[in-house]
């Protein structure tokens, strides 16, 4: 719809605009659920939810209160053939059924106006009246534990979830102890109270001084929590980013693969499609948790809002990472059937010269003795061979060196692997790459550089790859290949047996890359 039929729509009273629709992100933490997002997440639970008048909902982490309010619209209108009186129904709905926590303060206030159409429950304005301004929609303050030494100096972040002293600001001031997961909430006084479905969009990390995905995760806490309380169903929007792992996120990743009751999973990829504006790598999903019903997990794919492909159910446990595309499990398997070493073996750990990102050495070689050719953070140095921490004796091989981050700020990615460097006797690096391979002669480098070229095995990195950070483990489905001959993507799908289908899906996927000079 166009703004100028929006308006036209506003002035004619056709068209009422939803102000959740409007809402702005308000902090790091604090993104708001646009209402067909929230919708499209109560779809995915049993239609026998809408008439169930036992049932107790929560969102233990509300920010503009959108699944309440989306619940309560549902709950209104399933109910009417058990509680015939509106005004009876929506008492027992508001007052009986829908529970939940805000992360702050102002989100309290925000939640209940959407709720309770007034942010003081008790007060004349809300749809139920309460004894108490919060209702069913509190802010619940809650503590980090920070490690300590015997004289009281802190050690380090909250040994929950990692935020660092500074977001401690005394008594009566928001800490971002979000109270579900720091044991607060629900409250003493509700211990006895049996929840049915948690709903909701929790927070997703906690600013421990790095940056964007340095920052340390908190969503999956928040997901195991929920589990815990053992309510019938668990819907959640979290990033996607645990489906390979990675930072606090493998034992949690480890664990959901092997949750049976994880029955729903529906995915986006693509930057910017569930939360205009809001950039979080890896993109995000949302999942349906069944207590009672075990079996296979529906994966769907979403690309601009639509699905692609129907869903597809599959054990999420076939694979160490969760492959999130399904057109991708059938290439994977034909690769995997052969039994072959995986390229990962040879791929080094970070700092594989035992030397950080921000390290960098003399502009020239001028006055070094057994001066080292360098590779850093954007410029080459260069230093004495003595000085170098670790695997010195690489030096004297050819190398192959990969950058450690490679992605781009747009909405698709298509590369997934930096340019390979073959690096000749006589140089080595610091973290800012890895060793993808050592060889005693520049052939066979420049044939390994090739193969990680191809738009196979890129494609195959895509799938362990969700974020900048292409790490070690991001090879592991790459078979490793003999260097006696220069690999190619006609050779490599032949090899595999791929069909047309397959060999369009990895070409729609990543993009050419040509060769580029040796170093």
């Amino acid at each position: 719809m166009s703004v100028h039929e929006a308006t036209r729509q506003i002035r004619t009273g056709q068209y009422i605009p939803d102000i959740l629709d409007c809402l702005a992100q308000l902090s790091n933490d604090e993104v708001p659920t646009p209402p067909k997002l929230a919708r499209a997440m109560l779809d995915i639970l049993p239609a026998e939810v809408w008439g169930r008048s036992d049932y107790r909902w929560l969102d233990p982490f509300a920010k503009s209160g959108v699944f309440l309010r989306e619940a309560a619209a549902r709950l209104l209108d399933g109910l009417s053939d058990q509680i015939p009186d509106f005004a009876a129904r929506r008492e027992h709905i508001y007052r009986e059924m829908l529970w939940g926590t805000s992360i702050t303060e102002m989100t309290g206030m925000i939640a209940r106006r959407s709720l309770y159409y007034s942010r003081d429950a008790s007060g004349p304005e809300s749809v139920v009246h309460f004894d108490v301004e919060a209702g069913n929609l509190p802010f619940v303050r809650a503590e980090h534990t920070f490690p300590k030494t015997k004289d009281g100096t802190v050690t380090g972040g909250c040994t929950l979830c990692g935020a660092p002293l500074e977001l401690e600001r005394g008594a009566g001031r928001e800490n971002y102890a979000y109270s579900f997961i720091h044991g607060a909430f629900p409250t003493e006084e509700m211990k006895d109270m049996k929840f049915d479905v948690i709903v909701g969009n929790p927070p997703y990390q906690i600013d421990d001084g790095g940056h964007n995905a340095s920052a340390t995760p908190v969503y999956h806490h928040f997901v195991q929590r929920a589990i815990d309380l053992d309510p019938r169903y668990v819907v959640m929007i979290t990033p996607s980013r645990w489906f390979m792992g990675g930072k606090g996120l493998d034992k949690f990743r480890t664990k959901m693969l092997n949750e049976r009751r994880l029955r729903k999973i529906v995915d986006y990829p693509k930057l910017y499609d569930c939360f205009p504006g809001v950039k979080i790598r890896g993109g995000v999903s949302y999942f349906l948790w069944d207590r009672d019903d075990p079996g296979d997990c529906a994966i769907q794919t979403m690309w601009d809002g639509e699905p692609i492909g129907p869903p597809v159910s599959r054990r999420l446990d076939d694979y160490d990472v969760l492959v999130r595309r399904n057109e991708a499990i059938g290439i994977l398997n034909k690769v995997r059937a052969r039994g072959e070493a995986t390229l990962d073996a040879d791929v080094s750990a970070m700092k594989p010269f035992g030397l950080r990102t921000f390290f960098h050495g003399s502009d020239t070689p001028s006055g070094i003795a057994e001066p080292v050719k360098l590779f850093g953070s954007q410029r080459q140095t260069w230093i004495a061979r003595p000085e170098i921490p670790s695997n010195a004796d690489w030096v004297d091989d050819w190398k192959v060196l990969m950058s450690r981050v490679q992605g781009t700020s747009s909405a698709i990615e298509t590369q997934f692997l930096a340019r390979p460097i073959v690096a000749g006797p006589g140089t080595a690096c610091t973290e800012t790459y890895v060793v993808a391979g050592r060889f005693k002669d520049e052939v066979s480098a420049e044939r390994r550089a090739a193969y990680l070229r191809t738009r196979f095995a890129r494609f195959l990195v895509s799938l362990r790859k969700s974020t900048q950070d292409a790490a070690r483990d991001v090879y592991g489905f790459i078979p490793s290949l003999p260097v006696d001959r220069v690999w190619t993507d006609a050779d490599l799908y032949k090899r595999y047996q791929l069909s047309a289908v397959e060999i369009e899906f990895i070409e729609s996927q990543v993009r050419e890359m040509l060769p580029a000079d040796s170093v």
